[in-house]
């Protein structure tokens, strides 16, 4: 579809806004923004003192020219959008839900890292406005969510459960949202409270296992995307669920699909399994 095809329809279309706009994924959003018939960005906001703020934001994602001018303030544009999208940082992604639940302007969420007061700014935004937030967006890992939470429930206490994470270098918080979602599934499923039975990594003199825990791993190095498994250790035999994420473009294009989803639902906290229909 044209740019001039979009402004044409843009009266149907959703209007989005994009955080972090000259990021990595910031800049597939705006792609997947484009390329979805249902979407139009017409905000891109990137942080106070950015060198990208002025800048088309279609010519930062590589796109061509979009006539959508990258700012550092949201409130500036809050009443250009319907939904926002946010894959930054807790602290600013802290201030976006206030500035959001203020105007009644839905989100979709990937930041992780939060709080106990950033989880508390995120219950409270919900109550007034409709947002999706999920630590990973892909369809596969969803899908791999239901499925864990099925193992957890066939194995009971008889198996040990593992979970192992990689991703790049650059990643700076740990264990990944995503590995955090798997380890919830299987606690969940198992009737039991993660922050009670998590162990993150080993070291020194441990002690024998302790039945019941979740052992959750981080690996960092390279430009891995993103690689999860979670093991069922039993004994005789090792079940592995695992996944690996090929294409940063699988989040962004699943965020859109949360994004269309999201502008249809009354004020509530959702997540991708709502969004995917896997909790009907």
């Amino acid at each position: 579809m044209t740019q001039q095809t979009k402004k044409q329809t843009q009266e149907q279309t959703i209007k989005v806004g994009v955080i972090g706009a000259g990021g990595r994924m910031g800049r597939m959003l705006i792609e997947a923004v484009q390329e979805n018939s249902q979407t139009i960005l017409t905000a891109a906001i990137e942080r106070q003192g950015s060198s990208l703020v002025g800048a088309d934001a279609g010519e930062v994602a590589a796109i061509g020219h979009l006539e959508v001018q990258i700012v550092d303030d949201l409130k500036a544009v809050i009443h250009d959008i319907d939904v926002l999208i946010d894959f930054s940082l807790p602290d600013a992604t802290e201030k976006n839900m206030q500035v959001c639940a203020a105007n009644d302007v839905a989100m979709v969420i990937g930041t992780t890292g939060f709080n106990e007061q950033q989880e508390q700014v995120l219950k409270t935004a919900s109550e007034q406005i409709a947002i999706v937030y999920a630590g990973n967006y892909s369809t596969g890992v969803n899908l791999s969510l239901k499925l864990l939470g099925m193992a957890a429930k066939a194995f009971g206490d008889d198996a040990d459960v593992e979970v192992i994470e990689a991703h790049h270098k650059h990643k700076i918080d740990a264990p990944s949202g995503t590995a955090y979602m798997m380890a919830e599934a299987v606690a969940g499923a198992r009737g039991q409270r993660l922050k009670d039975v998590a162990v993150y990594g080993r070291e020194g003199q441990t002690g024998e296992r302790e039945a019941g825990s979740i052992g959750i791993h981080a690996i960092r190095g390279g430009e891995i995307i993103g690689d999860h498994t979670v093991m069922f250790i039993a004994d005789g035999e090792v079940v592995e669920i695992t996944h690996r994420a090929r294409a940063r473009m699988t989040f962004a294009a699943g965020a859109i699909r949360a994004a269309t989803w999201v502008i249809e639902q009354s004020a509530g906290q959702y997540d991708m399994q709502d969004v995917l229909g896997l909790n009907e």
